[in-house]
């Protein structure tokens, strides 16, 4: 059973630009992180507490795609079974851009 996911409206831009970029890299690379992405939620979806906890007491947790040098950030709420994605962040960032999402 599945996990419900919801969104931060500002993930829906973090993928776009990124995929913008690998396209401009390559023809076909930013659809490739697009999939990539969409396989790692479904991943969470099915197993969110796998991920790594980041910060404890908020149930922060980030998991990364098998491509691709990001890290999908992801809030985890247990009593409701539901999932928030906070952001999806290239690996090498630091973790303040996230932090003011939540």
């Amino acid at each position: 059973m599945s996990w419900r996911l919801e969104f931060r409206p500002e993930v829906e831009d973090d993928v776009a630009d990124v995929a913008k970029w690998y396209e401009s890299r390559e023809g076909g690379l930013g659809g490739g992180f697009v999939e990539e992405i969409i396989r790692t939620w479904e991943s969470i979806a099915a197993q969110p507490l796998i991920g790594s906890r980041r910060h404890p007491s908020l149930d922060i947790r980030w998991r990364y795609p098998e491509r691709f040098p990001y890290r999908v950030i992801y809030g985890v709420d247990e009593s409701t079974e539901s999932i928030l994605v906070i952001a999806i962040l290239h690996a090498a960032r630091h973790d303040s851009g996230w932090r003011e999402r939540i």
